[in-house]
């Protein structure tokens, strides 16, 4: 049988190499898997282990939440709510200069926890907000880098596909203090965020909207509640014990398609484009992650955690720096490689690595994620930054210089969450969901 550093290798250099050739993520993850599989099994035992590993790695129950949030989150991108949120943003950050930017980053927030998706939310709001911003005398490169950067608060700020399947991965660390714990850092990035749009926006020049009348202001407010309820039914019925987060997406699919019936924006013949649009996602998404299981099962076969671990702790024993060389690892990481199969490849890796260090399990778990979000707004494979730059109808190029104030800013978040884990603990603490 191989050892354990020749197959650490061997799927090293055919990940790079099939990243490189351009190939989906889900075919150089799977493929690397195998020929790392095939080095220590059999081929008919390979085979046979990987096909187990694939439906094993799927299998659960947790698991099922995911493909409820997506439909919850298309049915709501299709329904109507976009501009809604957009309104009710208007309301908290329409008096400050450059108050369109600012309410791109607030609607982003509200839109990216309700949908789960920055993808979504980036071009919900994208499309939307960067025409008002440039008739209003913005330029359309802050525009979106406004839009790029404030779009994955969304993945920290609950309901997060992405904390379900760190749960998972992580051996059942609790989804609900996930949920809460991605609440601050989530908010501290979007106000990180429009710290830098007021600079910019007093520079540049940019007004406020004016004054909102208070009736203008109630009505905003009003038709934006049903929306923002979502949070609040979902997240307190978790909470409160009413229903698990499985049960809890399905609410949400209930309840988004009766709002969407209600405001008719959604109709029956519209059902069947979005649950094909919805199946796409969850298909991608269960790919990911029985392809990911065979990496993981490869690695720990052959001890490769283990042998990372003792890596990390002989070239030092400062938790300091261990957490600032495993920073810099998953923001690598996520510049090439989609959230969901680096969270189910390195979590169980890095893992036992923190908590020997005395880093609590969901402590790790928002770095993760505050990680991998970056990631979706850095080149060369950022899914966010390319949605942005496409519904902006601008290359990328062009919006690169833009978001480097954003991108310092958000570093500033991710050092700050990973050094005071109060950031991350506090509210799961206070409800009680960790000691």
């Amino acid at each position: 049988m191989a050892t354990a550093a020749s197959v650490g290798l061997a799927l090293l250099i055919t990940l790079a190499m099939f990243l490189v050739l351009g190939a989906p993520i889900a075919v150089g993850v799977g493929l690397s898997s195998i020929v790392g599989m095939f080095m220590i099994l059999p081929l008919e035992q390979g085979l046979l282990t990987a096909g187990q590993r694939m439906f094993t790695g799927m299998n659960s129950f947790s698991l099922l939440a995911i493909p409820f949030f997506v439909l919850a989150g298309v049915i709501m991108n299709n329904g109507g709510i976009a501009q809604r949120l957009i309104n009710c943003a208007k309301v908290l950050s329409g008096r400050l200069p450059g108050s369109l930017a600012h309410t791109n980053i607030v609607a982003n927030m509200l839109f990216g926890s309700i949908s789960g998706s920055a993808v979504a939310a980036a071009a919900a709001m994208g499309s939307t907000m960067t025409d008002q911003q440039e008739k209003a005398g913005y330029k359309r490169e802050f525009s979106a880098a406004v839009n790029i950067a404030s779009a994955p608060t969304g993945m920290l700020i609950p309901p997060s596909n992405l904390m379900i399947v760190y749960s998972l991965a992580s051996g059942g660390t609790s989804i609900a203090a996930l949920f809460l714990g991605g609440y601050l850092p989530g908010v501290i990035w979007g106000l990180g965020c429009m710290i830098v749009a007021f600079f910019i926006a007093k520079k540049l020049g940019y007004k406020s909207e004016g004054k909102i009348t208070w009736k203008v202001k109630f009505r905003y407010i009003w038709e934006a509640i049903p929306s923002l309820l979502l949070i609040v039914i979902v997240i307190g019925g978790i909470l409160v014990g009413f229903f698990t987060a499985t049960e809890g997406s399905a609410v949400a699919v209930v309840y988004s398609l009766l709002l969407s019936f209600i405001y008719r924006t959604v109709k029956i013949k519209d059902l069947p484009q979005i649950l094909l649009e919805s199946t796409k996602i969850t298909c991608v998404v269960s790919f990911l992650i029985g392809i990911s299981s065979i990496m993981s099962w490869v690695m720990s076969f052959t001890n490769i955690p283990a042998l990372i671990a003792e890596l990390l702790t002989s070239l030092t024993d400062s938790k300091i720096i261990i957490l600032l060389i495993i920073n810099v690892l998953l923001l690598i990481v996520g510049c090439f490689m989609d959230p969901t199969p680096a969270v189910l490849i390195f979590a169980p890796i890095l893992l036992p690595i923190v908590t020997q260090l005395g880093i609590h399990p969901v402590h790790f778990g928002i770095i993760m994620v505050l990680n991998l979000s970056i990631g979706t707004i850095t080149p060369p494979v950022g899914p966010v930054l390319f949605v942005g730059t496409k519904v902006a109808k601008l290359k990328l190029e062009s919006v690169i210089k833009p978001l480097m104030p954003f991108f310092a800013v958000v570093i500033i978040v991710l050092i700050a969450t990973t050094y005071i884990p109060e950031i991350s603990m506090l509210i799961p603490k206070l409800a009680g969901l960790v000691k």
